[in-house]
């Protein structure tokens, strides 16, 4: 019996595999309802046609679902998930640079401008302008931009500082010290250029006025410096020897800076060299006690506000100031660095001072003048 049942479990396998694929097999001769197979499970013939319909409609199913799957996964794929937020370009502040250099050339045609010149401010100004002054009345020899601010999107009022110089009729000249302008300045074109636009575009600029002179900023006294012990300038103290080397090394080119300079450290001599001789005639630091004869343990740090007369090459004394940081290292002293400005204590925030102009080096001499102004 056992060689009788093996034919047909296989006979069944063949034909349930034919019947999903729609395949013609010869039938087998059909078991007997009561008679069990190997596995002992009773078949018939009307089980096995109903679990082939079962697996054909099964197969079939995936079949016809498999592009609708595949089109669902591409698109839940591509849709954004659900909560997650999309990233905002961060908006670009707009920059001062076009604006501000407008202004300063704007102030400086101002004040060359004169009657029957005011041509000369139509590149930067187009409203009617009539000047009573003569041309080239005044003059600034140098001008710089010392506050802007945007009062709103694409327009700046700018404030230029210009030493002026004022010009009579006799080809005489007298410095009139620092005057103060504000203008207002329209800009067009990218946040870059100082505009409004968010595409790159061409910048443009128009004052909305002629300049006004206004009152020059609030003077402040320092705080406090770091520098509390005055080391004067003697030879005596290794870190002011320190210093007087590493400077005269550093302004005249004379002697290798190496020799005064920490290990590491990147400095380099001004060249060309600018002076002949440096003297020093102050030195002010951070340590606290009598002069340091001798030099403390390896890696002590010393701050120091080193005053110096440098001898030009034409044998003029230039007065300078250096901060300077130095280090201990095998019982010297070294400079570490030139420090980007003097130390300041701690909590010290400058306070206002009244301010008091600085008097031209004529001033004393020459006889009082109104100021000529442009109306």
């Amino acid at each position: 019996m056992k060689r009788q049942r093996r034919p047909r479990k296989a006979a069944k396998k063949r034909l349930v595999e034919a019947e999903a694929w729609d395949e013609e097999v010869d039938k087998p001769q059909e078991t007997p309802a009561d008679e069990p197979d190997e596995t002992g499970w009773k078949t018939s013939t009307a089980q096995m046609a109903g679990l082939s319909r079962l697996v054909r409609a099964g197969v079939w199913a995936l079949v016809v679902s498999g592009p609708v799957l595949g089109t669902l996964a591409f698109l839940s794929s591509s849709a954004p998930a659900e909560g997650a937020t999309k990233p905002v370009a961060a908006a670009t502040p707009a920059s001062s640079v076009g604006p501000t250099g407008f202004a300063e050339l704007f102030v400086s045609a101002y004040l060359q401008a004169g009657q029957g010149t005011e041509r000369d401010l139509t590149p930067y100004y187009s409203g009617s302008v009539a000047l009573s002054v003569k041309p080239g009345t005044r003059t600034a020899t140098q001008s710089t931009v010392i506050a802007s601010r945007e009062v709103q999107p694409g327009y700046w009022s700018v404030t230029v500082a210009a030493d002026v110089t004022a010009h009579d009729d006799k080809g005489k000249s007298k410095r009139l010290g620092v005057q103060y302008y504000r203008v207002g300045i329209q800009a067009t074109g990218p946040a870059s250029a100082g505009g409004t636009e968010k595409s790159s575009g061409t910048a443009g600029y128009a004052a909305t006025s002629l300049p006004a002179q206004v009152a020059a900023p609030t003077a402040l006294k320092p705080g406090a410096l770091a520098y509390e012990t005055d080391r004067g300038s003697s030879s005596a103290d290794p870190s002011v020897e320190t210093a007087r080397g590493f400077l005269a090394a550093y302004l005249t080119g004379t002697t290798e800076l190496d020799r005064y300079t920490s290990p590491g450290t990147r400095l380099q001599p001004i060249s060309p060299a600018p002076y002949a001789a440096v003297k020093v005639t102050g030195v002010q630091d951070d340590s606290s006690g009598p002069g340091q004869q001798k030099v403390p343990a390896d890696g002590t740090v010393l701050h120091q506000l080193v005053q110096v007369d440098a001898t030009d090459q034409a044998g003029s004394p230039v007065s300078l100031s250096y901060a300077l940081t130095l280090k201990s290292r095998a019982g010297r002293w070294e400079v570490a660095s030139v420090d980007d400005a003097p130390a300041i204590r701690a909590s010290s925030p400058p306070s206002a001072a009244p301010h008091t102009p600085t008097p031209s080096p004529d001033a004393s001499t020459a006889s009082p003048s109104p100021s000529p102004s442009n109306s």
